[in-house]
């Protein structure tokens, strides 16, 4: 039997550390030998999420407290702006799984006008692979330094790459219409903003103005080699997880609705964790929520130059936690699928 990789989370308690937790708490190829808290030490995970088998899991300590020397890596589930400061201690020292946006993108003053603060280690940014596994999988493959994408971008660029790759649909006038559960503004998330009496709320926030969008231009105009024009309209739902991203594209000169459906059916076929869905079944959140697959469908517009995407992931996991142990997992030479639930 293989020696196990022995794996801290910084971060532990948040809605994407608890999640990280919960899948390398059964991985078979794993042992979790620290758990990271900013404010929270000596308490078992288990009083955060109950469903956690805590038997073998040490309680948490403080994230500062961590000594590398005892892991192979580590997961950094923390905020933007922090991360780097952990990766500054680390780099170079252990394998950095980092689920921020301090590694995202590849230029500093991009970074510094869209996060608003400075980053302690800038000369790194171009030392991370960014973990979009379905297009970056060779590049993992014994990677020690990865930045796992943002959830939105993470739901228009799978579907999207692909389509601009293979010259199928026009760089210009895409429009990308996204709705994400709550559990993605993370725990001080103000629940009145959804909640009043007896109703519920849904709105728009930060549209053509969300520190996504950065991160979205950057590898779509790395796949297309040119500029790529197109609108972000993002929304939060009343509902805990999930993200649905409603895509509208001009079609290329001679291209139909038949070839979008073979490029993504190669793309399910290629990829365990996509699922095209080419019939009458309806696409939702129940699709997705608690796996780490990405679902896509596409509709016909009213002319034929058009075409209408449906993406969905839960932000949680294809967003955020699973995505990373995806990552994780090419780097290591396990199965892709390893502790990931399809």
């Amino acid at each position: 039997m293989s020696k196990k990789v022995s794996v801290a989370i910084l971060g532990s308690t948040g809605y994407v550390g608890l999640e990280l937790v919960k899948i390398l708490s059964k991985h078979s190829n794993v042992e979790i030998v620290f758990l990271g808290t900013e404010q929270s030490p000596d308490i078992s995970i288990q009083k955060f999420e109950p469903s956690i088998d805590d038997s073998n899991i040490p309680i948490t300590k403080l994230n500062k407290d961590f000594d590398y020397r005892i892991a192979d890596t580590v997961f950094l589930a923390l905020p933007h702006s922090v991360s780097n400061e952990y990766v500054k201690l680390l780099y170079n020292k252990i394998q950095i799984i980092d689920l921020s946006a301090d590694f995202r993108l590849d230029d500093y003053e991009i970074y510094k006008k869209n996060y608003g603060t400075k980053h302690s280690c800038p000369d790194l940014l171009n030392n991370f692979i960014y973990g979009l596994p379905e297009f970056n999988r060779d590049q993992l493959v014994n990677n020690k330094n990865i930045a796992v994408p943002g959830c939105y971008p993470t739901s228009i660029l799978t579907p999207i790459l692909p389509l601009l790759n293979n010259n199928l649909i026009k760089s210009s006038n895409l429009i990308f219409d996204s709705k994400s559960g709550y559990s993605g503004a993370g725990k001080n998330f103000d629940m009145d903003n959804l909640k009043s009496s007896n109703n519920y709320n849904f709105y728009n926030y930060d549209t053509n103005q969300h520190r996504h969008i950065c991160e979205i231009r950057q590898e779509l105009e790395k796949k297309n080699k040119s500029e790529v024009l197109f609108s972000f309209n993002p929304h939060i739902l009343p509902i805990f997880r999930g993200m649905m991203s409603t895509i509208y594209c001009d079609l290329n000169d001679g291209i139909k609705e038949y070839d979008i459906i073979k490029c993504f059916e190669q793309l399910d076929n290629q990829n365990y964790f996509i699922n095209f869905i080419n019939n009458q079944q309806r696409v939702d959140f129940f699709l997705v929520q608690n796996t780490n697959k990405c679902v896509l469908k596409i509709f016909k517009h009213y002319h034929d130059s058009k075409i209408i995407i449906i993406s969905l992931i839960d932000n949680l996991l294809k967003g955020a936690a699973g995505q990373a142990v995806q990552c994780f997992n090419l780097s290591k030479g396990f199965k892709e699928s390893s502790g990931l639930v399809l």
